[in-house]
């Protein structure tokens, strides 16, 4: 009862029960360890030295600090004393960052990704400067839309890209190596890439150096504008045929999918795929300028926004849709999934060797084709002489020159493209001559002669040999970059001539083709088009193995 009674006597409290067999120093040592923790370290070693000094006389007893905890103690202090200046540190720095980002981060345009300006009226991302401010004031400016995207979804052409050749029109023009630039960091960064190509040009708009921009990341690839190809086409040779000619460019790719932004063919697949493949990643839509990514990414949210209230949200601030290539001068940023992940519209890599990097802006839509291709087919049923096309020359428009040199009196040619681009024949003696007459006025484009001044001509010739054993089929394609493509048969299966000497005949048709500089062309296998093409087309036969590895198509 001794100790009980001197600790009552003591301390006016009663203390806890755990503390009866302390003494009354002890009780002073834990008021002046309860103590706010200066953030001076100076102050706390001066506290550590005095407490280690008093250790020992402050009570005895099990309930008496040692030295090993007076330091632990001690080097807790320290340790909260350095948390506690790095989070003041990491707040300084956040709030600098943030006054930064207020002060100088612009809002792009929600069409054309361009940063969104007041100061020169023909660059894009302008906007009133009174509009300007009265969106700023209300935090609105990521729903503006400058002035150049309102021309452009009124129809008007104004290019936006050039160099290389192309059309100088401004200094609202990016460079290819600008572009590029901007879609390097996706090497270094884990996402889904989807990558489109055209149908119409598929060789001219295949980006064959994909993997220098997306690194490993896995890509889809998305064949664009399957409802332009001829009636009756039948896609399983089409899907079949895309796939070949992927398996023949060394590109890996985890599926391919033929679609149509206008129709929605195909568009659902690409969504199912998307969603399984994504994996929380980031997409990416790449390809080529003017290739349908903005019109494809329209499609996309439309189907998704019947089931997703995330997806047509994001539907009222879509991209710009314009057949004038490099549309898009930045990534524009769309929240399209609610499961995490964005969805990126990327500028359109310019293309040099393309047609439309060298006509005027306001030639642009006869390169566009908006309707289902026909073939033009040259001779036509009936006209084809004794000797066929031997010493002829036939302009496409002003942009292609086809002198024929050697084939059978039996070889058509027949041409797949936009249908304002005429075809004319004459012999070849007269072709130099017929060009300089009518270029500008029947060869179009250049579709006036204000811009014939300006243009250069059919600087590229190359020289085709077409060596063929089938004559059953078509021997290969002529691929002009940006236009279309020229199917070489040697012998027309309709004129039904029993008469031919297949073992006498030459197996090697000569051709000389004109186009401007610095365009591409490309000799490729057919593509099997129109119900013709679903009878001559040949599958190819596969191991078990190279069926594993074959990518799969749909539509």
């Amino acid at each position: 009862m001794a100790p009980k009674t001197l600790s009552t006597f003591l301390s006016p409290f009663p203390l806890p029960h755990r503390f009866t067999e302390a003494s009354p120093r002890f009780i002073v040592i834990h008021r002046k360890a309860a103590r706010p923790i200066s953030c001076k370290s100076e102050q706390l070693d001066t506290e550590y030295r005095r407490r280690s000094s008093e250790a020992e006389p402050e009570g005895v007893g099990a309930a008496s600090p040692t030295r090993g905890e007076l330091f632990l103690e001690h080097q807790r202090s320290k340790e909260a004393v350095k948390l506690a200046m790095r989070d003041v540190k990491k707040k300084d720095k956040r709030r600098k960052d943030k006054l930064l980002k207020v002060n100088t981060a612009v809002a792009p345009c929600y069409g054309c990704g361009a940063p969104l300006q007041t100061y020169e009226v023909d660059a894009p991302g302008y906007v009133d400067p009174d509009i300007y401010e009265l969106k700023k004031k209300h935090h609105q400016l990521r729903t503006v839309l400058c002035g150049r995207c309102r021309l452009l979804s009124h129809g008007h052409m104004i290019t936006a890209v050039g160099g290389n050749g192309g059309y100088s029109g401004g200094k609202q023009f990016v460079t290819a190596e600008e572009l590029h630039e901007r879609l390097s960091h996706l090497q270094h960064k884990k996402a889904l890439i989807v990558k489109l190509v055209d149908i119409v040009d598929f060789n001219g708009s295949f980006l064959s150096r994909v993997r220098d921009l997306v690194g490993a990341n896995p890509i889809i690839l998305v064949v664009t504008k399957v409802d332009l190809l001829p009636k009756g086409t039948d896609f399983n040779c089409i899907g079949d045929w895309a796939v070949d000619a992927i398996t023949r460019k060394k590109l890996n790719v985890l599926g391919v999918h033929l679609t149509s932004a206008k129709s929605l063919t195909g568009i659902a697949g690409v969504v199912s795929e998307i969603q399984k493949e994504k994996k929380g990643r980031d997409v990416y839509i790449l390809g080529a300028a003017n290739v349908g990514k903005s019109a494809f990414i329209s499609a996309f949210l439309r189907l998704m926004a019947q089931k997703d209230p995330v997806a047509a949200a994001a539907r009222m601030y879509k991209p710009v849709e314009s057949a004038v290539p490099g549309t898009t001068l930045g990534v524009i940023q769309i929240n399209a999934f609610p499961g995490g992940g964005k969805l990126y519209d990327t500028p359109g890599v310019h293309l040099h060797h393309r047609q439309a990097a060298v006509i005027h802006s306001e030639d642009l839509p006869a390169l566009a084709p908006r309707n289902r291709l026909r073939g033009q087919s040259f001779p036509m049923t009936g006209q084809a002489g004794s000797g066929g096309l031997n010493g002829l020359s036939i302009f496409w428009g002003g942009l292609v020159r086809i002198d024929v040199l050697k084939v059978l009196p039996e070889t058509h040619l027949t041409f797949y493209g936009p249908r304002a681009l005429q075809i004319h024949v004459v012999p070849t003696e007269e072709a130099d001559e017929f060009y300089q007459t009518h270029m500008g006025v029947l060869l179009t484009p250049p579709s006036s002669k204000d811009r014939v001044t300006d243009w250069k001509g059919l600087e590229t010739q190359r020289q085709l040999r077409i060596n063929f054993k089938d004559f059953e089929r078509p021997a290969c394609d002529v691929a002009v970059s940006g236009l279309g493509w020229i199917a070489v048969e040697p012998v027309k299966k309709w004129l039904g001539n029993s008469n031919l000497d297949v073992e006498g005949a030459p197996k090697e048709l000569h051709f000389t083709v004109h186009v401007p500089r610095p365009v591409e062309i490309f000799v490729r296998p057919p593509i099997p088009v129109t119900k013709a093409g679903a009878e001559w087309y040949q599958y190819q036969e596969l191991t078990e193995k190279e069926e594993e590895v074959r990518p799969q198509w749909s539509f």
